[in-house]
């Protein structure tokens, strides 16, 4: 048979993620979640300054200058291009 997706493969994985959604919100305390929205907040902030101060960072300088891994990085540029803040 030729290459492709596998259907149940597919539904199992998305199985698994539903189940590890709901577990990781049974442990949350909302507390931690507002703390959390607070840091993400105040990280796309410091990243739009030093955007707008030192022009473009590439994922890589980005991670070294403010400690993130390369892959947050990455995701926060990306996010932060998507609504047009950079």
């Amino acid at each position: 048979m030729g290459e492709g997706v596998d259907p149940t493969k597919m539904c199992q994985t998305l199985v698994d993620k539903v189940a590890q959604s709901k577990q990781l919100m049974a442990i949350t305390d909302p507390d931690l979640l507002i703390l959390f929205e607070d840091w993400f907040e105040e990280l796309e902030e410091e990243i739009v300054l030093l955007h707008r101060r030192h022009g473009p960072f590439d994922a890589m300088g980005l991670a070294r200058k403010i400690g993130l891994s390369p892959r947050g990085a990455t995701f926060l540029l990306s996010k932060l291009q998507r609504e047009g803040k950079l």
